[in-house]
């Protein structure tokens, strides 16, 4: 999952909302859990008041302080956080009993708090006891009638409480853990399983640009198949677009040529007539500009055709024969190093212009031998794809820095005697520009002119 990608977002949104609906449910279970154990004990600590209460309405004969340990002995153990305390009220000075291990403290009154009692008449509350302990406490109000009004309490050590929530907490941490680890790879599992679509869309276009094909194929869902047909119409109207440009291109380029022509022929049949030269200068500079402007068009019409892909070696092969059979009489060596492996993504005819233009410029200059190397050129950043470079070496006299630079513009010429219109590396560096790639002049290590040339590769 890269940075901000769909997958990622999907897999952060969803992993946000399970650990924020974990905590809330983990909060939820801990507080009803706690009130549950509470109330255990509570039901506890109203066994022990209904007993005290008992022995208040009825105490046995002989009594005079009430009951001393209502049978558990934490009740006889100084602070020992279990304490019960019966206090008799309307009277001028209240009469308290309490448990042994109260010791000589009182615990407070929920009544005098002003704590509301509940439906079976006691109140319940933590307090502070003796030394600060903390205590859950429960108490009665019980009305004897002439015998009085008595204060009934029973206070109990929370430790109980908290441990068992505690320990609650911590088994359902752990249970809530795997929980989230298990939702979290099932999340994983969703997100990647419910974009496959999307990546087989990516693959299958990234198949039409290398040429494996032609349109996506294949079974899309409901949500996507709409975006596939779409593609494919968006392609075959491409291809549509192109080939009526190129048809354009075609019968423009012959209703321009042909009155040119004309014009060039009835001014050579004119002699050195001076308006004869000049419409012959202005003839060919016009023929000139058309020339280039069509070829500009026709390559890119041609470029917008998605996924075409030439093989390197046979354009390579094909060019370096042609080239030794023209300048046979001069005794050129050619040597073509080509991997198998290497594709061209464009058209071969586009191709063979750029290569076949190299190798020209190179035999017209050689003195024996011309050199080309063909393999895989490195990607410039991470994003970007591997391409292709074609390095074309002459063993000639070579160019300086300021005359690789002239050579490169349109219609310039070092040497008049050498063949040719001074178009042909203009036109590889407006070609390679138009696909993405350059065209690199250097010094050749066999003494000559390098020409490298770095394309998209397929």
């Amino acid at each position: 999952m890269r940075a901000n990608s769909l997958a990622l977002r999907l897999f952060l949104s969803a992993t946000a909302w399970t650990v924020i609906i974990l905590l809330a449910t983990g909060i939820s279970l801990s507080s009803l859990y706690r009130q549950a154990v509470e109330r255990s004990f509570d039901r506890r600590l109203g066994v022990y008041l209904r007993t005290l209460v008992a022995e208040v309405a009825a105490p046995e004969e002989g009594s005079d302080r009430g009951p001393l340990s209502l049978g558990e002995p934490l009740f006889e153990l100084p602070l020992s956080g279990w304490y019960w305390q019966i206090t008799k009220l309307a009277v001028q000075k209240p009469e308290t009993r309490s448990s042994r291990s109260l010791w000589d403290s009182t615990l407070p009154h929920l009544v005098d708090q002003g704590l509301p009692p509940g439906a079976d008449g006691s109140r319940r509350s933590y307090v502070d006891g003796p030394e600060d302990q903390r205590l859950r406490l429960v108490e009665r109000t019980v009305d004897l009638g002439d015998e009085g009004r008595f204060l009934v309490a029973v206070a109990g050590d929370p430790q109980e409480i908290d441990e068992e929530t505690r320990s609650f907490d911590n088994a359902l941490a752990i249970t809530f853990v795997m929980l989230a680890a298990v939702l979290l790879l099932i999340t994983m599992f969703q997100v990647r399983f419910g974009l496959a679509p999307l990546k087989r869309i990516s693959e299958s276009l990234a198949a039409i640009r290398a040429g494996r094909s032609e349109k996506l194929e294949g079974d899309f869902p409901h949500e996507i198949e709409p975006l596939a047909r779409e593609t494919n119409a968006l392609i075959a109207a491409n291809h549509e677009i192109v080939e009526r440009a190129r048809t354009h291109v075609g019968n423009l380029a012959h209703a321009l040529k042909t009155p040119l022509t004309v014009m060039v022929n009835e001014a050579a049949g004119r002699g050195d007539d001076p308006l004869a030269r000049k419409v012959r200068e202005q003839a060919a500079i016009m023929r000139d500009q058309v020339t280039r402007h069509l070829e500009r068009a026709r390559l890119s019409a041609r470029l917008t055709v998605v996924g075409t892909v030439t093989e390197v070696k046979p354009v390579v092969t094909a060019l370096a024969r042609t080239m030794e059979k023209l300048h046979h009489d001069r005794g050129l060596v050619i040597d073509a190093e080509v991997p198998e492996t290497l594709r061209f993504v464009g058209e071969r005819q586009d191709l063979e212009e750029m290569v076949g233009n190299l190798v020209d410029n190179a035999c017209k200059w050689a003195e024996g031998r011309v050199a080309i190397e063909a393999g895989p050129a490195p990607a410039p950043d991470r994003r970007a794809n591997a391409g292709l470079r074609i390095v074309v070496d002459d063993d000639g006299p070579g160019l300086s820095e300021a005359e690789r630079e002239q050579v490169a513009r349109r219609g310039n010429r070092l040497d008049e005697t050498k063949p040719g219109s001074g178009l042909g590396l203009s036109i590889v560096t407006e070609l390679a520009g138009l696909y993405g790639g350059t065209l690199t002049l250097a010094a050749a290590p066999i003494g000559g002119l390098r020409a490298e040339l770095v394309l998209p590769a397929g």
